[in-house]
């Protein structure tokens, strides 16, 4: 399995399951942050038709091409179904936000063989690591 910076690092195209509209959030500013820094992002919003310049999808199936890391700002009690659709659409790695943990979501990930993070913030870990996709 590959560390959380070398998912980032590896990755161009991120998909963002529960993007907010309001830019208050953290599901907001994190993936606008990440978008900023280069990757594109790819909003999953049931109730949103454009985030961040890109059309919002509602589920992950939706999108009409390959992600590299589906990022989920939603409830542990969620991210169950989030990676089994994960896993349908052949996405390499999922990656639950800071304060997200699912032991069986975990499980899912593991089994299907796919990169698998939880409890850590994204832009934090892209910091830490020094990581950017831009030029």
């Amino acid at each position: 399995m590959r560390s959380p910076s070398q998912i980032l690092a590896e990755s161009a195209v991120i998909a963002v399951v529960g993007a907010s509209r309001d830019p208050d959030k953290t599901a907001h500013s994190v993936p606008a942050a990440m978008q900023r820094q280069g990757w594109r992002i790819i909003p999953v919003n049931p109730f949103a038709d454009e985030l961040f310049g890109e059309p919002a999808y509602r589920t992950l199936a939706d999108i009409p091409h390959p992600v590299d890391l589906v990022n989920v700002f939603r409830p542990a009690e969620d991210a169950v179904e989030v990676v089994r659709q994960a896993v349908a659409i052949n996405a390499p790695a999922v990656w639950l936000q800071l304060d997200i943990v699912s032991p069986q979501a975990r499980q899912i990930a593991e089994q299907a063989g796919i990169d698998y993070v939880e409890n850590r913030c994204i832009a934090v870990e892209r910091a830490v690591a020094g990581l950017t996709r831009l030029g």
